[in-house]
C-alpha cells in the first residue's frame, strides 16, 4: 500500500520515541489502562502522532473501560485504513492512519455499547495527540 507520508524505516525511528514506534511502526500495544487519553474528557480532535491526519474527535469518544481510549466512528471515514489482522491466534480489524500507514490499534463490532454505531475503535494513547478546542 502506498500512503501520503511514506518514509524510509530510519526516519520514523529518529522521529519517535522508541515506544511510539513499537506501537506506530511495529503494531505492538501499550500497557492497559496507562495510556495519556485512557480517561480524557477534553475537547478537541485526536490526530495521528506520526503525520499530524486528524483521525477521531472527542465527541465520538466513550468511556468502554477497557483500558484504551475508544471511539465509536472516525472523524471521517477516509482518515483510517482497516485491515484484516490475523496475528495472536484470532482475527481482528486493524485500525491504521489512512495517510501515513502507522498502527493506531483495533476495532470491535457487536460489543452492545450504547452509542451510534455498533463499533468500538479500540486505540493506543500513544499513537494519538490531542489538539484541544480553545475555550
Amino acid at each position: 500500500m502506498s500512503y501520503d507520508v511514506d518514509k524510509p524505516d530510519e526516519q520514523w525511528r529518529a522521529e519517535l520515541t522508541p515506544a511510539e514506534y513499537a506501537v506506530l511502526r511495529q503494531a505492538a500495544t501499550e500497557p492497559a489502562f496507562t495510556g495519556e487519553y485512557t480517561d480524557t474528557k477534553a475537547k478537541g480532535v485526536y490526530s495521528c502522532r506520526a503525520c499530524g491526519a486528524e483521525l477521531f474527535t472527542s465527541t465520538t469518544k466513550f468511556e468502554s473501560h477497557c483500558g484504551w481510549p475508544s471511539f465509536y466512528d472516525p472523524k471521517d471515514s477516509e482518515a483510517v485504513e482497516l485491515i484484516q489482522d490475523r496475528s495472536h491466534g484470532m482475527v481482528r480489524t486493524e485500525v491504521r492512519c489512512a495517510r501515513c500507514g502507522s498502527h493506531l490499534g483495533h476495532v470491535f463490532e457487536g460489543e452492545g455499547y450504547p452509542t451510534p454505531t455498533d463499533q468500538r475503535y479500540c486505540i493506543n494513547s500513544i499513537s494519538l495527540r490531542l489538539t484541544t478546542d480553545e475555550a
